[in-house]
């Protein structure tokens, strides 16, 4: 995680930011770091956290889950450094790279061009690990398609391709979330024919509405025992249109995690909405834990 020293919305890099005016899009610093801390304290009851440097002037830092991604599969510390297509996020890499050196990882990073293209890759937030060295990933609007080429060759990984195409749903954190290794909730709407067959031939499909994705359903996180799911519901008149859609979201993750014997936890991150992220934005894992434990 970072803590939120150097957020901006400043330059607007996606849909949800360009609905709202520079002075609706004013960070208040003081709330925004009251919120990270109260994820922050939460997960740091199950989980060892550690805080990335902040770099001033990097406006979106604080969204680690685009910063790279770490293979689950590989026996050896490794990950992947993202290398940014969004212009803001560009130099963030460097201080990524240092911080997995120093905790004795294999730094990788996809080259410039492959297949005489350009590359662009935005981690965790758009390739998510399933199950052995299977993996879902998305392309189209942040990493291209070649990067996951690369890295299925480079990485002896299994990666089911998933388009994106909705602006408003630019990374597959925003479609997709693991459950278990047998269990996995998926905007299918969203998805092709081919990536939701090859996805069931391993896991079983919980559809979700792209209301809710919108929403931010699948941005949540799941800990051993639980999920964290942002709302702003607390925050929200019943007269207020996107009431209803929060209420019916909560209900619908509380319904999946009592299936799975899940609790669900709600934290409001409503200062992260002005530059249009949610709670998955801010973590990146380093070692996630298997089924069960």
């Amino acid at each position: 995680m970072n803590l939120p020293l150097s957020l901006s919305a400043r330059i607007p890099n996606n849909a949800y930011m360009e609905d709202l005016s520079p002075s609706k899009r004013e960070i208040c610093l003081d709330r925004a770091v009251a919120q990270f801390l109260a994820l922050y304290k939460h997960i740091a009851q199950h989980a060892v956290v550690f805080l990335l440097p902040s770099t001033p002037g990097f406006q979106d830092q604080p969204y680690v889950s685009n910063l790279g991604l770490v293979l689950p599969h590989f026996k050896e510390d490794t990950v992947i450094i993202s290398r940014f297509r969004s212009e803001p996020r560009i130099g963030e890499e460097r201080t990524g790279a240092d911080f997995f050196k120093l905790m004795n990882f294999t730094v990788e990073r996809p080259p410039e061009t492959f297949e005489e293209e350009p590359v662009y890759f935005e981690g965790e937030a758009d390739l998510k690990h399933i199950q052995g060295n299977l993996y879902i990933g998305a392309h189209g609007l942040r990493t291209s398609r070649n990067a996951l080429t690369w890295a299925a060759e480079r990485f002896e990984m299994e990666i089911v391709p998933f388009r994106t195409t909705d602006p408003y749903l630019y990374h597959l954190d925003c479609c997709f979330l693991r459950i278990t290794e047998q269990a996995a909730m998926l905007c299918t709407s969203l998805a092709d024919r081919m990536c939701v067959r090859a996805l069931e031939q391993h896991c079983e499909i919980i559809d979700v509405s792209v209301e809710h994705a919108r929403a931010g359903i699948t941005n949540s996180l799941v800990l051993p025992g639980e999920v964290l799911c942002d709302s702003a519901l607390i925050e929200l008149g019943k007269e207020s249109p996107s009431y209803s859609i929060e209420k019916a979201k909560i209900e619908h993750l509380e319904q999946i995690c009592s299936r799975f014997g899940l609790t669900l936890r709600v934290f409001c991150m409503s200062e992260f909405y002005k530059s249009g992220a949610l709670l998955s934005c801010l973590i990146m894992h380093i070692k996630q834990a298997t089924d069960g434990a």
